[in-house]
């Protein structure tokens, strides 16, 4: 049953939105951001899974939620990024959820990353290592 599976805290694996050169430099509008799933660890990950949706209000007060689109990676590298989706910022007013799920050996984890109303902006960004140092809004 549900309560014989232990659940191990995520470590090491985060979610990013990162934006276009172009956004960060202040040449472009706000039209290309890009969402990775970042691996920190020394091993591989497995089978992961990524549900994304969005949700909230519009506002004019109107609720409204995203299609919840999900994405499969057989591998993920140790020490990588890996691109999951293209993001509008349209939906940046909406909560993002990325619901993550993966296996290190025989063993499954899991984790929500949420990004709030208004927190992916370029002020929200900084120096992010796996993708050599490009900036981008880091959840982990």
């Amino acid at each position: 049953m549900k309560q014989d599976i232990p659940f191990d805290p995520v470590e090491g694996v985060s979610i990013a939105v990162v934006p276009d050169e172009a956004v960060t430099l202040g040449t472009a509008d706000m039209s290309v951001w890009t969402v990775y799933l970042l691996n920190n660890n020394d091993f591989g990950l497995t089978n992961v899974l990524i549900s994304a949706e969005g949700y909230g209000t519009q506002p004019a007060g109107e609720a409204v939620r995203t299609s919840t689109l999900r994405y499969h990676f057989e591998a993920v590298a140790p020490h990588s990024a890996t691109q999951v989706e293209l993001i509008d910022p349209a939906v940046f007013h909406l909560t993002n959820q990325y619901w993550v799920s993966y296996y290190q050996q025989d063993r499954i984890f899991d984790k929500k990353f949420i990004f709030v109303p208004d927190s992916i902006v370029p002020a929200n960004c900084r120096p992010l290592a796996l993708l050599a140092g490009r900036p981008g809004v880091l959840h982990g």
